[in-house]
């Protein structure tokens, strides 16, 4: 296990409110610091990461969650753009969607995400599954630091 104390950076790229919000109290339950951020869409994420327009204040996530179906640029093209960027390509990039679809997993692992989690539909089990991936980032992987 890391000793490192250091808040965990997360950046939440999904366009639902309501998942936000689940994800948000989960990792706020964890009692473990986080300093979370949220994108609702493709557009804002690579604005955020690349530190463009308002976010050029932005810091580097530690670890992107990323739900792949939102309007405008998806999380697909967000994957793309992170993962074919020099500079930020080293960032970790958890797939957190609804999507079950094979070809979705198989995409996605293609692209260089790191993770494809299938989000639960039962709370309590979102809710476990949210602390899982806060705790390995968090207190097991060991993180790249920014380039």
């Amino acid at each position: 296990m890391k000793t490192d104390t250091r808040r965990l950076i997360v950046l939440i790229v999904d366009d639902d409110p309501a998942d936000v919000l689940l994800i948000r109290e989960a990792l706020e339950a964890t009692g473990h610091s986080c300093l979370l951020h949220v994108a609702g869409g493709g557009d804002e994420a690579v604005a955020f990461l690349r530190r463009t327009g308002r976010y050029v204040c932005a810091p580097r996530p530690d670890v992107v969650l990323l739900d792949l179906t939102m309007p405008g640029m998806d999380g697909r093209q967000v994957l793309v753009e992170i993962k074919t960027d020099e500079l930020l390509s080293s960032i970790p990039v958890l797939i957190f969607t609804a999507s079950q679809d094979p070809q979705d997993i198989e995409t996605s692992y293609a692209e260089h995400a790191n993770a494809y989690v299938v989000k639960p539909t039962n709370l309590d089990d979102f809710k476990t599954i949210v602390t899982a991936i806060e705790e390995f980032f968090a207190q097991v992987a060991s993180l790249p630091t920014a380039s």
